[in-house]
Formats: structure tokens, C-alpha cells, sequence
């Protein structure tokens, strides 16, 4: 691959659509983040499971951004593995949130499948992915 080539697969990551994954992905970051982080420093006794969730939630989205904006083939992949595991993520923590509502005395960002946060938690990795695998080179039959 030429310089060239690498420049063009780096800047496909966040080209179209992939615009609009970082920067919705970077105000996940921030919602995440600001409210574990508040929510850890003043009550962090009151719901410690829900918070702790919501701070690996927000670390999750922040390294998918920067695997986003990296770009390149490695942090596609990488920034596809870690897309999976928030699905699997939202959907553990949303079914256990609807299973078993007292084990969260306050929400968290997966919570009731992101809800709070307009299901952009479910629905945001389910079109990542979709991007990460659309945007992948194909194999040559040649």
C-alpha cells in the first residue's frame, strides 16, 4: 500500500457517514463521562453498579472515536470489535435493567436499552458496525 493508499483508507473512516459516527460518538463521550463523573464524586454510594457502568460506557465511546478518527485498517478493525462488544454491552445491561429494575436504583447511559439518551446507545453501534463492515476492502478475486 503507498503512502497514498493508507492516506485515502485513513480519511474513509471519517468521510459520509463517518462524519456523522465521530461526532455523535464525541457527544457520547462527553454525556457519558460528565455524568458518571458527577454522578461518582457526589453519590457514587448510592448507585454504584449503575455509575460505574455509565463511566466504562463513556470509556468504551471515547476510544471508538479516536479509533474513528485514527483511521486506517487496524483501528477499523479494533473500532469494529469494540462496536460489538458496546452492543453486547447495551443489550446485557438494557435486558438486566428490564429483568431486574432494583439492581440499578438510578439509570445508566445502557439502561432500558438507552432510553435516556433516545436509544442513540442501541442504535449508534448497530450503524457503526454497518459502516465499519461497509468501508472494509474486499478481498481481490483476481
Amino acid at each position: 500500500m503507498t503512502s497514498g493508499e493508507a492516506e485515502v483508507s485513513r480519511r474513509r473512516l471519517t468521510s459520509g457517514p463517518g462524519t456523522l459516527l465521530v461526532w455523535l460518538y464525541g457527544v457520547m463521550v462527553v454525556g457519558a463521562v460528565s455524568r458518571s463523573a458527577y454522578q461518582i464524586a457526589t453519590e457514587f454510594d448510592r448507585a454504584p453498579l449503575a455509575y460505574a457502568l455509565s463511566a466504562v460506557a463513556g470509556v468504551v465511546y471515547g476510544f471508538i472515536t479516536y479509533s474513528l478518527v485514527r483511521g486506517g485498517e487496524t483501528a477499523r478493525k479494533v473500532a469494529l470489535a469494540c462496536c460489538v462488544a458496546e452492543l453486547v454491552g447495551v443489550l446485557t445491561v438494557g435486558t438486566w435493567t428490564l429483568v431486574e429494575p432494583s439492581a440499578f436504583p438510578d439509570a445508566t447511559v445502557w439502561s432500558d436499552f438507552g432510553m435516556g439518551y433516545l436509544f442513540i446507545p442501541v442504535l449508534l453501534p448497530l450503524t457503526a458496525i454497518y459502516w465499519l463492515r461497509k468501508g472494509a476492502p474486499r478481498e481481490d478475486a483476481a
